[in-house]
């Protein structure tokens, strides 16, 4: 071989060599080496909820995609909160459903068996310790596993009629039940026959009282009734609400009794209810505050909108819920999270395949989370993802924080520690932000039936149909009959 063709040889030998460099150096960071034939995928993701459009998560989804290579197309699709149960469960049946979807804080129960836990290290107990209010870890974790993260969290707030306060000459909203009782007194207004042309509040009955099931268990709470928290510990609503032997528990008398008295207008002793305010006839509880015949309403923020829309003129503030002990508050909290469906019919082509062809399940549920584990915790200016098959991980920094960009377009209650702190001063949401710190909620195995108990003992009070005592029995027949005769949807 001449030197020329020697030269010639070693050229192609040394670009063979720098071929075969550039060929490992460009696989992508999960994967490690070349070897590992399974490092390399594409996963759609699919995601259903109900209130938002999709034009709130275009931005978190762009800046997702571009520190995320195994991602391909993440959708988003809006529900009608009338038909979303329905439509959610078919596609789940069938395995055609969404890879990620909304439930309500009181749905873990009954779609647990539905829902895949997050896997470590993406979202752990302590994740959720240091980022949300210790609501989210009682209502979203089962035996340590995470099976759902919330952007916002939402508790009871009062909203009030300031020209109705200022009017009755009082200078500010009640902090207890019994200045609250006195601010009823001066708000209501009764004509000569009975009628009430102006309601202090909207609270005693159930049919037109907006969330009075929930104002009930938030009275429940703060006079101490031991409400289930945790699976397995549904006894506690027997030992709360009625004790063993049958008797009815002060806290859960003292409870039912304080709710349902403003909507009578006799005592027992046939003597004038100083605090009655409110009955069946009244309107519904969002449109009579709307209207301006009622001055005090309960309820949660997403009402804010509906009150703006129909009254524009209105002047309303929205402040904390009264308290029994304004030293250890308590308030009770309704919200939704996301979760991952455990199943699903998946037909993502993974790199380099010929045809399409589907990823496993355990990727699928990997990445669902991952882009779960970024949309909802706090970042700290680093992302770290995780590659499903190697569990290789890399570090990527980032100026975007999806939580609070979703939160700003909303005009939503955060669901995040450190966003509640910024926004316990705002004039709508600081009210509901500083609620969630200390909001509660507890375990129903079928939440729908449970919202149809407490309105139906509320009802049968208010009318005299029963008394304390027989009313909260029944209640916890039926609560304890629905628990053990239901199964997970």
């Amino acid at each position: 071989m001449t030197f020329k063709q020697r030269i010639i040889a070693l050229t192609k030998y040394k670009s063979r060599i720098l071929l075969a460099f550039l060929a490992i150096a460009i696989v992508p960071f999960f994967s490690g080496c070349a070897a590992e034939q399974q490092a390399g995928y594409v996963v759609n993701l699919e995601v259903w909820g109900i209130f938002d459009d999709s034009s709130v998560y275009n931005e978190i989804i762009n800046q997702y995609k571009k520190i995320n290579p195994y991602v391909g197309e993440i959708k988003y699709r809006k529900f009608s909160q009338d038909t979303y149960v329905q439509e959610l469960l078919d596609a789940l049946a069938s395995g055609q459903g969404p890879d990620i979807f909304l439930i309500n804080n009181a749905w873990l129960p009954s779609y647990m068996n539905k829902l895949e836990p997050a896997p470590a290290p993406l979202v752990s107990d302590q994740d959720m310790k240091n980022n949300f209010p210790d609501v989210v870890s009682s209502d979203f974790m089962d035996n340590g596993k995470v099976y759902a993260v919330p952007l916002s969290v939402d508790s009871m707030a009062m909203y009030y009629n300031k020209d109705m306060f200022n009017a009755a000459g009082i200078t500010s909203p009640p902090r207890t039940w019994l200045e609250f009782n006195e601010a009823v007194k001066k708000l209501t207004v009764i004509d000569s026959v009975g009628n009430i042309r102006q309601s202090g509040a909207a609270i005693g009955t159930a049919s037109n009282v907006n969330r009075a099931s929930d104002l009930l268990s938030l009275l429940m709470f703060q006079n101490g009734v031991d409400l289930p928290s945790r699976k397995g510990m549904l006894a506690k609503f027997d030992e709360g609400v009625v004790t063993q032997n049958g008797s009815v528990s002060q806290a859960g008398e003292m409870a039912l009794g304080y709710y349902t008295q403003f909507a009578k207008l006799s005592l027992a002793a046939s003597t004038q209810n100083p605090l009655y305010t409110w009955n069946f006839r009244q309107h519904n509880s969002i449109d009579a505050f709307a209207e301006g015949s009622v001055a005090m309403i309960f309820n949660y923020s997403w009402q804010n909108s509906e009150i703006r829309n129909k009254n524009q003129k209105l002047n309303y503030a929205i402040t904390t819920v009264p308290q029994i002990n304004p030293a250890k508050p308590v308030s009770v909290a309704n919200y939704w999270g996301y979760g991952v469906a455990r199943n699903k019919v998946n037909a993502t082509a993974a790199v380099g395949a010929q045809s399409a062809a589907p990823v496993s399940n355990e990727v699928r549920t990997h990445e669902a989370w991952q882009f779960l584990r970024f949309l909802s915790l706090k970042n700290a200016g680093v992302v770290t993802l995780y590659n499903a098959n190697t569990k290789k991980s890399k570090d990527f920094p980032i100026g975007f924080d999806p939580a609070f960009d979703y939160l700003k377009k909303t005009q939503q209650p955060a669901a995040r520690r450190d966003i509640i702190e910024n926004q316990k001063i705002d004039p709508i949401l600081g009210a509901f932000a500083q609620s969630n710190l200390v909001a509660r909620h507890w375990y129903q195995i079928d939440p729908i039936n449970v919202d149809n108990i407490f309105s139906d003992v509320i009802e049968s009070v208010a009318r005299g149909d029963v008394s304390l005592h027989d009313g909260l029995v029944l209640a916890k027949n039926r609560v304890n009959y629905s628990s053990n005769g239901s199964t997970a949807r």
